[in-house]
């Protein structure tokens, strides 16, 4: 019987999740992973490669209304009206009616949670005057942190030319936040918000369910495929995933999982180069935005993500260190300020009723 050293158990282990398959991860999908103590990539495939951001644009609108707020032109109580063009965004989105009001403390818990594209829409307008005007710091913004790939034309991600970005890039922005406003750190680890009305649970599956979790939004639209951004700390150190192009929203937390066990099993060990430095390999395919529409909403495709869920109708996650949550999602209020909700439009006559009233016929003459 061969008995091995302590040492040598350790380091088979190590290889072992070192060598952890991500056969999901197709070669041309773009994976980041970065220690945000040390600002060094331990890991990155096609970050250089033009991408839909979809609601990870979400992380730029937060960052211009964390600037905004940290420049005195808001506040978290300033109350975020709901215009006509906000309220007509697309889903995913509160459904609030136009006139609706909330403070942006609220706002900011409902667009990064719930991923709302109503409330982003209604909190660029807010905080720049217009959706222009806001759009115009979010690109001043990326030049002055230097996303040279990245590019936005609204504050919600949803589908429009012109609307790209990298996972170099939103690595970058994403650690920034990290590191810049780590007092506002607390709005992308809520496990659910509660309305007053419905509770809404964190569209990020590993918030609650990964150790360590504590971050940081996630993203799908048909030309993207499913998108996530996730920070996670144990013992002091924090590293950061990017998974751009995931087919689902099981397989984007599986991936995101597995990246980043494995780089915090490997410790302290590794060092890689620092994210300021990091260069394409090639040139090749860069200026185009990379669009995956054809694949990820196909009739096959829909099917197949339908068959990735159990009977309860619950997404199967395959990775080993995601495990189910201990209680409930712990819920925090978010909601519409008080008696601001506009009523309910009067309802039309039921025609039916209508049409059992008799008509009415002349008296006869005498």
């Amino acid at each position: 019987m061969v008995v091995l050293s302590s040492r040598l158990r350790r380091a088979i282990t190590l290889l072992s999740l070192l060598s952890l398959a991500l056969p999901s991860v197709a070669a041309a999908n773009p994976v980041l992973v970065v220690d945000v103590n040390t600002m060094t990539v331990l890991e990155h495939k096609e970050s250089f490669k033009k991408w839909y951001p979809a609601s990870l644009t979400k992380l730029m609108t937060a960052y211009v209304t964390f600037r905004a707020l940290k420049a005195g032109q808001v506040k978290l109580d300033t109350v975020v009206t709901l215009s006509q063009l906000a309220a007509s965004q697309p889903p995913s989105k509160m459904f609030f009616k136009p006139g609706s009001k909330i403070v942006l403390d609220d706002a900011l818990k409902m667009m990064l949670v719930k991923s709302a594209n109503d409330i982003a829409m209604a909190v660029a307008e807010t905080v720049g005057g217009s959706q222009a005007a806001f759009v115009e710091r979010m690109n001043a913004e990326a030049a002055r942190l230097g996303l040279a790939s990245t590019h936005f034309v609204n504050p919600n991600g949803l589908p429009a030319q012109g609307q790209y970005s990298t996972a170099r890039d939103l690595a970058v922005l994403a650690v920034t936040l990290r590191r810049e406003f780590p007092e506002y750190s607390n709005y992308f680890k809520i496990e659910a918000i509660d309305t007053g009305k419905k509770i809404y649970p964190n569209v990020n599956m590993l918030i609650g369910r990964f150790d360590g979790a504590d971050g940081m939004k996630t993203g799908y639209i048909c030309a993207s495929g499913f998108n996530q951004i996730t920070s996670a700390t144990r013992n002091g150190r924090t590293l950061l995933s990017v998974v751009l192009g995931a087919d689902s929203l099981a397989e984007r937390a599986d991936i995101s999982a597995n990246l980043l066990e494995k780089y915090f099993a490997s410790g302290q060990q590794l060092r890689g180069e620092p994210l300021s430095a990091l260069r394409p390999d090639t040139a090749d395919g860069l200026d185009q935005v990379n669009d995956v529409s054809a694949q990820m909403c196909s009739t096959e495709a829909r099917k197949a993500r339908s068959e990735t869920r159990d009977e309860a109708g619950r997404m199967r996650l395959t990775s080993p260190y995601i495990h189910e949550m201990a209680a409930p999602p712990n819920a925090v209020f978010a909601g519409i300020i008080p008696g601001t909700e506009p009523p309910d439009p009067p309802k039309p006559p039921d025609q039916s009723a209508l049409s059992n009233i008799p008509v009415p016929v002349p008296r006869p003459q005498l």
